[in-house]
């Protein structure tokens, strides 16, 4: 069996987060979770991390499982402060969220580099586990739509995720780079997991940062499994706008199209029973396919799939 100590995930939306929950059960303080950060953004002069957050009350288990966002019992009176004093509220923030936000500022203005930061609110959470942000310089997920460029959270949460997108690109990619701890991580990793995150906005992303894409090709080439789980489930993304995205810019939005994307540079593809017929085209891209229910609806589903996967590697 392989060593645990270093397994890495990558992860974006709410199906990473549910999915890291899961590898916790297991791994505790072995696990390292790599997020996605192109959906970054401020308001209200805060920096808002949409993807690591999602994760951080993910694992700290705090989050809100009705809504897939956000705190547990969570309440709005500021919100509904600024929506009296007449500003724009597209973006809701939480009252209890908000104290993330305001701690976060705080550290990255006395100089805290993002992943120190990060760390710094990891622990007064208390999680085992550490959640590594992609880079620590800012990168920013726009899409084209017939209203023109749009950042990512203008266009996933102010305008419900209704243009079609034609384009995607992540600004600032090319000139930033990975955090020496991002590629230490990889570089150790007895295995790389992939998330049921958007393949386009939430691991796009992350693989577009100089020198991830690199370290998990050392990862592999010295053993290391990389295994992805489909976030795509008879046609249909289970959360957001994952299957539509696919279809307007060109692939087809089915695990198959989401596996065409991974093909290259992962080992094994984990889809759902209900994508079983897909298993020989899967395979014909040079990726071994596992069969299983990928639907996480409790903690113990959680806990089942990561297993799974776990196991898959030949993790303990």
């Amino acid at each position: 069996m392989a060593d645990a100590r270093g397994v890495v995930a990558l992860a974006g939306g709410v199906g990473g987060g549910k999915f890291a929950h899961g590898l916790q059960t297991h791994l505790g303080d072995r696990l390292t979770v790599v997020v996605n950060t192109g959906d970054d953004l401020e308001r209200h002069g805060l920096p808002i991390w949409p993807d690591h957050d999602s994760v951080l009350y993910n694992l700290a288990g705090v989050d809100d499982r009705e809504r897939g966002w956000g705190l547990r019992d969570e309440t709005w009176a500021v919100t509904g402060q600024l929506e009296r004093l007449g500003q724009d509220t597209w973006f809701r923030l939480g009252d209890r969220d908000i104290a993330t936000h305001l701690i976060r500022a705080e550290l990255l203005r006395a100089g805290a580099r993002p992943t120190e930061a990060a760390r710094r609110l990891q622990v007064a959470f208390g999680l085992a586990a550490r959640i590594l942000p992609m880079s620590d310089e800012p990168i920013r997920t726009y899409v084209r739509t017939d209203d023109g460029w749009l950042e990512f959270q203008e266009y996933f949460v102010h305008r419900h995720q209704a243009p079609e997108v034609h384009e995607v690109r992540f600004a600032g990619a090319d000139e930033a780079s990975a955090t020496w701890e991002v590629t230490t991580a990889i570089g150790s990793a007895a295995a790389v997991l992939v998330g049921p995150s958007n393949p386009i906005v939430s691991i796009g992303p992350i693989l577009a940062v100089p020198g991830i894409a690199d370290a998990i090709a050392v990862a592999r080439k010295r053993g290391a499994p990389v295994i992805a789980v489909s976030g795509i489930v008879g046609g249909k993304a289970l959360r957001g706008p994952a299957d539509r995205m696919l279809a307007s810019l060109g692939h087809e939005p089915t695990a198959l199209g989401v596996a065409r994307l991974y093909a290259g540079w992962i080992d094994t593809f984990v889809i759902d029973t209900v994508d079983a017929d897909l298993s020989g085209e899967i395979e014909g891209l040079g990726v071994k396919v596992h069969v299983t229910d990928t639907i996480m609806t409790d903690d113990a589903s959680r806990a089942r799939l990561a297993g799974e996967v776990l196991q898959l590697a030949g993790v303990r």
